[in-house]
């Protein structure tokens, strides 16, 4: 299935016109969605896997239409009103109806800089043994879907399907996107570094062997 926010390598959308490094915002109100988006976060109604879903589904049109920010801010909404933490109606007229229940749980100003350093580690133990390891030759899977929820959360990007790569390094164990978007756990699988040829990723690459590292787990991948 094609998915509008799977667009590595695809043709026709121009080339990337890099910005200087100290470029993070557009608009006035981009930094208020970013935060935004991180004080919800720190509620505790989803993980980072299925904030992130929640922009993938988005509409295709209003996907291909939303600035970045745009889609940050109306996944959010969809995440507020389906997880009970507002109400639709709460949402359209931007009033409150009575004190919510999670109203402890708010980030305070003093605490953002804790809260964002100390982060959300995806690291668990190990649950199982890696089959691979750095300097292994390794298939990345032909169907770039996620096998466990028909149209769910992969991050399996679909141009690099089928493609041959050299494991770099194991980053370990961590919690596989796949099933944590979707309510399942976290499912730990090793998870590998893969280079891979440019050459062996598209048709006509200006240097075809430079390489693309992906991170990739371990039920991403398949013997040669």
């Amino acid at each position: 299935m094609t998915r509008p926010h799977d667009m590595g390598g695809r043709f026709g959308d121009g080339p990337i016109e890099p910005e200087a490094e100290d470029v993070r915002f557009h608009a006035d109100w981009h930094p208020r969605a970013l935060a935004l988006t991180l004080a919800c976060g720190v509620l505790g109604l989803w993980n980072i896997d299925i904030s992130r879903h929640s922009r993938e589904r988005l509409t295709p049109k209003d996907y291909a239409r939303f600035t970045y920010y745009e889609k940050w801010t109306a996944a959010l909404a969809d995440l507020l009103v389906e997880k009970g933490a507002v109400s639709r109606d709460e949402l359209a007229t931007g009033q409150g109806q009575g004190i919510s229940a999670l109203t402890s749980k708010q980030l305070k100003a003093d605490a953002v800089a804790a809260t964002l350093s100390a982060g959300g580690p995806a690291t668990r133990p190990a649950v199982m043994e890696p089959r691979f390891a750095a300097g292994d030759t390794v298939v990345l899977r032909t169907l770039p879907e996620n096998l466990a929820v028909p149209g769910g959360h992969t991050r399996l990007p679909a141009y690099a399907a089928g493609a041959m790569g050299q494991v770099v390094r194991l980053h370990g164990h961590h919690v596989l996107p796949d099933r944590n978007a979707h309510g399942q756990g976290d499912a730990p699988e090793p998870l590998y570094a893969v280079a891979i040829k440019a050459g062996d990723l598209w048709a006509h690459p200006e240097h075809p062997s430079d390489e693309v590292i992906l991170d990739l787990w371990d039920s991403y991948l398949e013997q040669p």
